[in-house]
């Protein structure tokens, strides 16, 4: 049994914005959720900590994380006293817990998991995820004990020479026996600069209290990149959208140009696709294999593409299911869609699936064989049963028969000489 407290209460003053910073996005999705993402499968029970505009954290951790529960720390006295809220919540456990930082998107569940399983391995009481940097410059420093244990860790400004010069260093992570380890948090003292609870103290605590007190070096530094400015958000995005490129170039997916497309983790390529450049594939989404999209589509989530379709340069492609050997090529939207193989999407193709008075999204259904001339206008609800066409230029508002030829389209006037009269 494992739970996790994930630290979420900052303001973070140097986004220069008025959102939260563990709720700004990378592919549309929260930064806390990237964390909250990672920990699910280790962990049975999450206790994010919040603070600065706790209401809007805890409405989209309700909403999308039910092992989960915010927990309020007002006033914030530091990371130490954030841990602490959540002792009333913990009195009876006797597991180990795992504290995160909910604005270290890049974290991974393979990372934790080999974190967690060290930590047992040593049959440790508290274990400090560590990190090896060149230039160490500004983080707290881990001080090891020469069997290799972990003595302490010296933050920059307390620092003598020697312990500068040290490059292993806190990465903020922490797996704890909370049976052992939870009256620290009653214990911690204020006496710093900024009158705050340090949750690195309960290092210094563990040993003099007789604990086995270990680190756990990471593998990959990227993993605890944090973000404290929107510099580092799209720095982070990039990171993250260049771990996502090499593992699907590694499965067998062709990127004409990484440097130029995005791609979601939460997407899903077969082998053999191939992804033109300057593509923008965001959300959840599963395409599958030998399919062509690009260059310049945008895939908006919630997007199924079965195998052998092409989605075309400008095309636009949002909550679609798209079965196979199915083309639409050509500047064009499709959103709410269920459409069937062999059809093929005329340029400049817009399905109409909001109604602005509404406010209502409608779908559009298009069945197996279906023709869909250049330019037309489908307004949802609407249904396009098989083998039908849909002559250029039209607006189709009613269902169409299967096989069945329609059009809107005015008759065609020559008026000869006009010009020269």
């Amino acid at each position: 049994m494992i739970k996790s407290i994930i630290l979420a209460a900052g303001k973070g003053t140097r986004m220069k914005s008025e959102m939260p910073k563990v709720l700004h996005t990378i592919f549309n999705k929260e930064l806390v959720g990237y964390i909250l993402d990672a920990v699910n499968g280790i962990t049975d029970e999450n206790f994010v900590i919040v603070g600065h505009q706790a209401e809007l954290v805890e409405k989209y951790i309700k909403n999308n994380y039910e092992n989960s529960k915010c927990i309020l720390q007002s006033p914030q006295l530091g990371t130490g006293h954030a841990v602490s809220m959540a002792l009333p919540y913990l009195k009876d456990y006797e597991g180990d817990i795992v504290i995160l930082c909910g604005d270290t998107p890049l974290i991974t569940s393979e990372t934790i998991k080999e974190f967690v399983e060290s930590h047992k391995a040593n049959n440790s009481d508290l274990t400090v995820m560590s990190a090896i940097f060149e230039n160490p410059a500004n983080y707290g420093r881990i001080v090891r004990n020469s069997d290799g244990s972990l003595n302490s860790i010296v933050e920059e400004k307390d620092a003598s020479s020697e312990q500068k010069a040290i490059k292993e260093i806190n990465a903020g992570i922490y797996c704890l026996n909370w049976t052992k380890i939870k009256s620290a948090f009653s214990e911690l003292k204020s006496n710093n600069a900024q009158g705050e609870y340090y949750l690195t103290d309960i290092v210094k605590w563990g040993n003099e209290n007789g604990l086995k007190v270990n680190a756990y070096t990471l593998k990959n530094n990227e993993e605890i990149f944090g973000i404290n400015s929107k510099a580092h958000l799209a720095e982070a995005s990039k990171m993250l959208n260049q771990r996502v490129i090499n593992k699907h170039l590694e499965n067998g997916v062709q990127i004409i140009d990484p440097q130029s497309t995005w791609i979601s983790p939460d997407t899903e390529i077969g082998a053999d696709t191939i992804i033109y450049p300057s593509c923008y594939i965001n959300g959840k989404n599963k395409i599958g294999k030998h399919c062509k999209i690009g260059p310049f589509a945008h895939l908006r989530g919630d997007v199924i593409l079965e195998d052998n379709v092409k989605i075309g340069n400008f095309v636009e492609v949002k909550k679609t299911t798209i079965k196979s050997h199915t083309n639409a090529c050509h500047l064009s939207y499709l959103g709410d869609c269920e459409i069937g193989s062999d059809v093929n999407i005329g340029a400049g193709t817009i399905t109409a699936n909001y109604n602005p008075l509404t406010k209502i999204k409608s779908k559009t259904i298009i069945k197996d064989n279906v023709k869909i001339g250049s330019n037309s206008v489908l307004v949802a609800p609407l249904t396009i049963e098989e083998g039908a066409n849909v002559g250029a230029l039209s607006v189709i508002t009613k269902n169409v028969p299967a096989w069945a030829l329609t059009l809107t389209r005015a008759p065609l006037r020559v008026l000869e000489n006009w010009v020269k009269k």
